[in-house]
């Protein structure tokens, strides 16, 4: 494991500011000053931040937020918008949010301090399920979409101005169901196993299908359940067990 890897995952520090402490002389590795931030370390070795020894993390804590619309999934933001960790305590401040919900987006978010684990439940295929509304209507040709899955050359429709992904490949969705329309807007429920960038706006844009509200309700078996807007929980023991077979069965080191 490179060094500001190890750095990262078993301290509160983030991989930037682990690159500034090596840079600045501030680690050893083996008692030796490292220079070289591309230094690879394994468990055996010492390493020291301004002469404290960094513990192997063998433990890891996880929460559910029930993020706010409005709300950005960022540690800050140039233009003063508000955001997850200005709600949030000051504990959870070096927490990784697993994946995000964009600005007008809401519901059930998962953060942790274990690197490695935010990084296996984003790239897994871990059912996530959300509630949507859109304007306009469902065809046969969008659930044919969502039964099958298709590539999209251009699924800019949907994405953030900024965002420089054009195209992208929509996996078929695991379920979906319509409750009905009315006023010219259609609610439905989906679950997807992936979690592309702003995936279902994008999905439902290309189809010029605006996404007017989408909550995520659930990550796996976590549930938002009656968590209330703006508020937190710990995993429950259930919840931290299942995560441990996933980690297990995955090889999951953290």
């Amino acid at each position: 494991m490179r060094l500001n890897k190890f750095i990262s995952h078993n301290t509160n520090y983030s991989r930037r500011e682990a690159d500034e402490l090596i840079k600045n002389g501030k680690v050893t590795l083996n008692n030796r000053v490292v220079s070289d931030m591309g230094v690879s370390v394994s468990e055996d070795d010492k390493v020291k931040i301004n002469g404290r020894f960094v513990k192997l993390k063998k433990d890891f804590t996880m929460i559910v937020y029930n993020k706010q619309k409005g709300e950005l999934v960022t540690k800050k933001d140039d233009r003063g918008r508000k955001t997850i960790y200005d709600n949030l305590p000051r504990g959870f401040s070096k927490f990784i949010s697993i994946g995000r919900l964009d600005f007008a987006s809401e519901g059930l978010l998962l953060l942790t301090d274990a690197p490695a684990i935010a990084t296996a439940l984003m790239q897994s295929d871990i059912e996530r399920e959300y509630y949507l509304k859109v304007k306009g209507e469902i065809t046969e040709e969008v659930k044919t979409a969502m039964r099958e899955g298709f590539f999209a050359a251009d699924a800019s429709k949907g994405a953030h101005a900024k965002s420089k992904i054009k195209s992208m490949n929509f996996k078929p969705f695991v379920a979906f169901d319509i409750f009905g329309s009315s006023g010219g807007y259609t609610k439905f429920r989906v679950i997807i196993n992936e979690g592309q960038n702003r995936e279902l706006r994008r999905f439902f844009g290309y189809f010029d299908l605006e996404v007017v509200e989408l909550k995520r309700v659930a990550f796996g078996r976590v549930e938002l359940g009656t968590l209330k807007e703006g508020k937190w929980r710990y995993f429950s023991a259930s919840e931290y067990e299942d995560l441990r077979d996933f980690l297990q069965s995955n090889k999951i080191r953290y």
